[in-house]
């Protein structure tokens, strides 16, 4: 009973539609019907509100991290079935038919409370992706596969002996699941830039 509890309590964690809640409550509008049509806060920007993309960017890290911060506290032995139901939450939830938004921003907060230091190797990685390119798209997707590669490393080192710190290691597996999923959320984006049609951000 408590497993279920807990895969229902991270999908609807998961799957809170911030961005769409938030632009039909301040502006009247229905975000998937502005810009690409996406419930996250790069969409909303289109509205031409910066501090509600902002805060729906803020509420869409916490959804991810709140779940699986309890998770870890009182469910620790599954914590990563936690992760992927809360991820998947967003991508996939049953409030809008189950097309979702790109994860991205959910991702970060699940990955910040598993481990502070793949947050910051995300964030640094985005940065200089999106300084080097100016595309939000591929540098969520190079970002999730820096993460995955560094920990997968990390994780080789800690097996065989020449790493003893063990703390920070994250399950590769699940960070897999998460770069296929990321992925499969940008493959318009990934159509985009092979055709060279992607929009570039400004910095």
């Amino acid at each position: 009973m408590e497993l279920f509890l807990l895969i229902i309590f991270c999908y609807i964690s998961g799957s809170i539609p911030f961005g769409l809640i938030l632009t039909k409550k301040f502006h009247g509008k229905d975000v998937r019907k502005i810009g690409s049509g996406n419930i996250g806060a790069t969409n909303v920007l289109r509205t031409g509100n910066k501090y509600l993309a902002a805060l729906t960017l803020l509420l869409d890290v916490l959804k991810g991290y709140v779940p699986i911060l309890i998770s870890q506290n009182y469910f620790s032995e599954f914590v990563q079935l936690a992760c992927v139901i809360t991820f998947l939450g967003h991508v996939f939830p049953i409030w809008l038919k189950f097309n979702g938004g790109k994860g991205v921003a959910t991702y970060l907060g699940i990955i910040t409370a598993l481990s502070f230091q793949l947050f910051f190797l995300f964030i640094f990685t985005w940065i200089i992706v999106s300084l080097i390119f100016k595309y939000s798209s591929l540098s969520s997707i190079f970002s999730s596969l820096t993460v995955l590669v560094i920990n997968f490393l990390r994780e080789l080192f800690v097996d065989s002996g020449l790493v003893s710190d063990s703390a920070h290691v994250t399950d590769s597996k699940v960070l897999f699941i998460f770069f296929i999923l990321i992925i499969f959320t940008h493959k318009k984006n990934i159509s985009n830039l092979k055709n060279k049609i992607e929009t570039k951000i400004k910095l």
